[in-house]
């Protein structure tokens, strides 16, 4: 096979196993990606050769932007990862649909640094019980980083709970 030719191959393949992670959930794929827009303190627009895909980081909860610490957040997370290129880790999706995965920018775990930095609390439901999660997380606590040095922080899953029953009234 020619060389050039040899490229677009491999360069569809690549494609092919990229958008087979975004269509099916339990599909788990790893590729690279540029970081082209930070949403909120867990969500990133990232950028393929061919498509734009939005990720929510693994097993975190970032506050809202409306939430306070969300500009913050989300602020944390454009310094660790705006513009960079990035190593992208499928784990599946969320119930809206959103890739879920690790995202990995200049070597480091963006998701692990939002909750050891205070910006994110970590899914106690979805994250694993061995997972370094929770050290990073009691750490921040007990340094009262970020969000925790508010005396009783609100999770993002309760304040958009009591948003929701605030706007029907």
């Amino acid at each position: 096979m020619p060389r050039d030719r040899l490229g677009v191959f491999v360069k569809s393949f690549a494609c092919i196993g990229i958008a087979l992670a975004c269509v099916h959930p339990t599909a788990a794929a790893q590729f690279e990606a540029r970081i082209v827009h930070v949403i909120d303190g867990d969500t990133l627009d990232l950028m393929t050769a061919n498509a734009r895909l939005r990720v929510r980081l693994v097993d975190i909860d970032a506050p809202e932007r409306k939430q306070p610490h969300g500009h913050r957040s989300r602020q944390s997370l454009i310094a660790i990862c705006g513009g960079e290129f990035a190593r992208v880790d499928t784990k599946g999706r969320d119930r809206d649909k959103n890739m879920l995965a690790v995202v990995r920018c200049n070597g480091t775990d963006a998701g692990a640094e939002q909750v050891r930095l205070g910006m994110a609390w970590v899914i106690e439901r979805d994250a694993a019980s061995d997972s370094p999660l929770h050290a990073l997380q009691a750490e921040a606590r007990a340094a009262r980083r970020g969000l925790w040095a508010d005396k009783e922080p609100v999770p993002p899953w309760d304040w958009r709970g009591a948003a929701r029953v605030s706007s029907r009234r």
